[in-house]
This record gives C-alpha cells, sequence and structure tokens, in this order.
C-alpha cells in the first residue's frame, strides 16, 4: 500500500535530554548537502551506540548515492563500533522505499538499531509518515519534534526547495535581484553593470549553484546579454537556462547560446501563417535553444511545465517585468536581495519589480523571517514568503 494511503502513524515517542543538541548536529551535516544532494533533500544522520556515545556521523553527499543513514551507520562501522541496540538520529524522516538506492528504514532495522529520532516527517507522498510506522511496527521506538520547535524552522528553510517540490507540485521559486541602497536596479540611462561588489556577485553564483533552472525575461537577455551559468565549480552540471520571450526577440549570437548546457526559450501563440516568427523560431532551434510555445506563457504555466521536466528550484533573476509578473502572482518562495552601498536615485531610475503591481496593500505578500549577511561592502537579504512557511509548517504536522 502507498504510505500516503496508510492511517497516521502512532504519536511521537518521548524527546529525551540530548536530543535537541544531537538532532542540531544533524542538521549542521545535512547542510554539507548544500550543492550535490539536490533532488534529494538534504539529510544528516549521527549514531549512538547502546551507552549513548556517538560512534559515526555522515550526510547525504549526492543524489544516487548512499543516505545519510547508511553514511553514519559505516562510519560507525569502520571506527569499529557496535551499533545494535543504538540510536539513530536523522533531520529527516527515513526514507521506506526503494528509489536509486534501498530503503533507509531497511538499514536501520537491519543494523539492530533500538531507537530513532528525527527533526521533522517526511512530505513526499512515498514517505509521509511510512518510514516511521514501518520502524515502529518493527518495534523501533520512534520520536520526532513538534512543529513549533525552532529546530524544525530551520530545518524547513534548509530543505524549502525539496519541500515545495512536494508540496506544491511546482518548483520552488527564489525572486532575487541586485539593487541599490535606495532600490534602485540601474540608472535612468538603463546602467547595471556592476551596481553589486565582486563579493555580492560571487554571493549570486552561489545561489545559482542551488537551483536546477535560472529564468529571464527577453529584456535583461539584449540588454545584458548574460550568459546565466554556473561558474564556481560547487555543483555538477550545467543549469538549464530559461529566457521568457513571447516575441522571440533573443539573437541567436546571445552569449548563453555560445555556452555549454541547455536554453529553453518559452513564447507565446504567434499568428498563423506568420513567416516572420517562423523563421526566428527556426534560427533559434538551429543556435541551439529550445523553443516551447504555451498558449499562455504566464508563471503558472511556466512553472507547470517545468515541474513536468523534473525541475525542482528556480531562480529568477531578472528584469523587473518578470519579477514583478511572480511576485504579483504570488507565484515565489523566496527573495534574495544584494543591497549595494550606493545611491542612484532618479526618478526615471527602475526599482526590482515592474509591471501592475499591487494596488490593495492586504493583497500584498508578507515576508518572514528576515535574514542578513555581509558580502564585502554589500548587505545580503534573504527571506521567505510567509505562506510558504505555514504551508511546509502544515505539510510535516507535529
Amino acid at each position: 500500500m502507498d504510505p500516503a494511503q496508510c492511517p497516521a502513524p502512532p504519536k511521537s515517542g518521548p524527546i529525551r535530554d540530548g536530543d535537541r543538541q544531537r538532532l542540531a548536529r544533524c542538521l549542521e551535516l545535512a547542510l554539507n548537502g548544500r550543492f550535490g544532494a539536490a533532488p534529494n533533500p538534504m539529510v544528516g544522520a549521527l549514531v549512538c551506540d547502546a551507552r549513548g556515545r556517538q560512534v559515526g556521523e555522515g550526510f547525504h553527499r549526492e543524489a544516487g548515492g548512499p543516505h545519510a543513514e547508511v553514511e553514519a551507520l559505516a562510519s560507525a562501522r569502520s571506527a569499529g563500533a557496535e551499533v545494535a541496540g543504538g540510536s539513530v538520529f536523522v533531520s529527516l524522516e527515513p526514507c521506506c522505499f526503494h528509489g536509486k538506492t534501498p530503503p533507509c528504514t531497511a538499514a536501520l532495522l537491519n543494523a539492530g538499531i533500538e531507537r530513532v529520532v528525527a527533526i521533522h516527517r517526511d512530505p513526499n507522498p512515498r514517505v509521509a509518515g511510512g518510514g516511521f510506522r514501518q520502524l515502529q511496527e518493527a518495534g523501533v521506538e520512534v520520536a520526532w519534534l513538534a512543529a513549533d520547535d525552532p529546530l524544525v524552522s530551520r530545518a524547513l528553510q534548509a530543505n524549502w526547495r525539496f519541500l515545495v517540490q512536494q508540496i506544491a507540485q511546482r518548483p520552488a521559486v527564489t525572486l532575487k535581484w541586485a539593487m541599490s541602497l535606495d532600490g534602485r536596479i540601474a540608472t535612468s540611462t538603463g546602467e547595471s553593470q556592476w551596481i553589486s561588489s565582486p563579493e555580492g556577485r560571487s554571493w549570486a553564483l552561489e545561489l545559482r549553484d542551488e537551483h536546477d533552472a535560472i529564468l529571464v525575461g527577453s529584456g535583461t537577455a539584449l540588454a545584458d546579454d548574460p550568459r546565466l551559468t554556473r561558474r564556481s565549480g560547487r555543483r555538477k552540471g550545467a543549469i538549464l537556462r530559461i529566457v521568457l520571450d513571447r516575441r522571440l526577440r533573443l539573437r541567436p549570437t546571445a552569449r548563453m547560446l555560445t555556452e555549454k548546457g541547455p536554453v529553453l526559450v518559452y513564447t507565446g501563440p504567434g499568428t498563423p501563417g506568420d513567416s516572420t516568427r517562423d523563421a526566428r523560431t527556426a534560427t533559434l532551434r538551429a543556435a541551439g535553444a529550445e523553443v516551447i510555445q504555451l498558449e499562455d506563457p504566464s508563471p503558472a504555466t511556466v512553472l507547470r511545465h517545468l515541474h513536468g521536466r523534473g525541475i525542482q528550484s528556480l531562480l529568477i533573476e531578472g528584469g523587473a517585468e518578470v519579477l514583478g509578473a511572480f511576485a504579483t502572482n504570488h507565484a515565489f518562495d523566496r527573495v534574495a536581495v544584494c543591497c549595494a552601498a550606493r545611491l542612484i536615485g532618479g526618478a526615471q531610475a527602475p526599482g526590482p519589480l515592474g509591471g501592475r503591481g499591487f494596488e490593495i496593500l492586504e493583497q500584498t505578500p508578507r515576508l518572514t523571517p528576515f535574514s542578513s549577511e555581509i558580502r564585502g561592502p554589500d548587505m545580503v537579504l534573504t527571506s521567505f514568503r510567509d505562506r510558504c512557511l505555514r504551508d511546509l509548517y502544515e505539510s510535516v504536522g507535529g
């Protein structure tokens, strides 16, 4: 039976002294998979023997490789430790299905583990409490934190890309821009390179490594001629580069088409028999782009199409019209802003969000919580859409 169709698992067992500290360490370990685990979640685990001594730890390094629990058990065994009768702490409910690797529940049972403690449940329909249930039915004591525990909040924000895709059935979306302290993304004449510092631009490249795909509008593609590539070396493989181009204005000589890796152009419906449009389509395809016509290239339609292609996370880098469209349609989950230590001014200098905007203040999306860090002279601000986090809390339960 599909775990999602099974009855809810029994209530969580008691949380003991020291459990939270060990789970916090699991979350630290999980973050080591920041650039390699996708499309799987980042997971960290540690093993304690029957006397409560920590004897091994591990994390999920990359999709297709051993999961965190298996890595932690292997670490303990390589050190000569006895794990039977011991406990395993893990940042996410152990999986209970056979994917590219065997289920972690089987590995835990085969090792003779008697207690498993996790931060929260996995909302993946193939797990959805089924991992806890299998362990409990085999006599293993299982416990997890209440949803209002601060560590749960940290874990949800760490794995937000995986969780959003599982819950919303669409890619997780980050809106990103760089702006001056007075909120301009370019001067009144359109000059924008570079508002941010080298340190701020290095942060932006890290964001690309965290996402499966990157999207810009045709205006940005024409004005900046960006490559949109990964260049930091943190993540393997090329990022999917996407241009929203209703009128097929992208030049076949664009720099992104000279770089290795896929380029996808979304366009709208054309007029039947429009030979000029047909010629542009053929030229872009000959240059290496995949051109897809959508009847309605809106944010929701684009996200549905990308979900069907298996894209877990999407970084939107501009321009203002595209960012504004995703914002006003509430089609985003996180905002990431590089605020440069400079002033631009000018009534005609553009801000980060174009389009119609919001006319009623109550309809505007709220963001929470804010985090900040300094990168050179710049300040980086990140925040989640409040509705996104509430959906995540509701999905993992208490």
